[in-house]
């Protein structure tokens, strides 16, 4: 399986499962309420607002990967969209999982040599760096998802 494969599988894993650390964002997500999304727990962010951050930089660089220019800010990377029904957050949920799956599949379609070019501007490195450092980020966070979904639970 070549490198770009391997980035799309990855990837894929953190939200979809089949990841060695047996916890997906679908999975953890599935039986969270709305209410539970938009709790404040000490000086945590909220699961939504986790959630939309990690989607925060996928989308842009799914812009990127369909052609586009990189446009996103890192100020407004948590200015989550207020969520005040299962509605809103049926549909926040069901954006980062289908933006995900298009993700996948345009990393698993880049050519190999691409990884390699620089990403958008010399000072973000190259696609490689940036690909993986969404994974490992999408990771890192989804840990506070899980812990945060614990602790609201224990808390009842």
């Amino acid at each position: 399986m070549n490198t770009t494969k391997q980035l799309a599988q990855h990837f894929s894993d953190v939200h979809f499962g089949g990841n060695w650390t047996f916890v997906n964002l679908k999975d953890s997500l599935a039986d969270v309420t709305w209410q539970e999304a938009t709790t404040k727990l000490h000086d945590f962010n909220t699961i939504a607002t986790l959630l939309f951050h990690i989607n925060y930089y996928v989308n842009p660089v799914l812009k990127v990967l369909q052609g586009e220019p990189l446009i996103a800010s890192d100020k407004y990377s948590f200015d989550c969209p207020p969520i005040t029904s299962n509605e809103d957050w049926q549909k926040l949920v069901q954006k980062v999982l289908d933006e995900a799956e298009l993700f996948a599949q345009k990393i698993e379609k880049l050519d190999e040599l691409k990884l390699y070019d620089v990403f958008s501007e010399e000072k973000y490195g190259n696609y490689f760096r940036n690909l993986l450092g969404i994974i490992e980020h999408s990771h890192y966070h989804l840990g506070q998802i899980t812990l945060m979904k614990k602790m609201l639970r224990q808390k009842g």
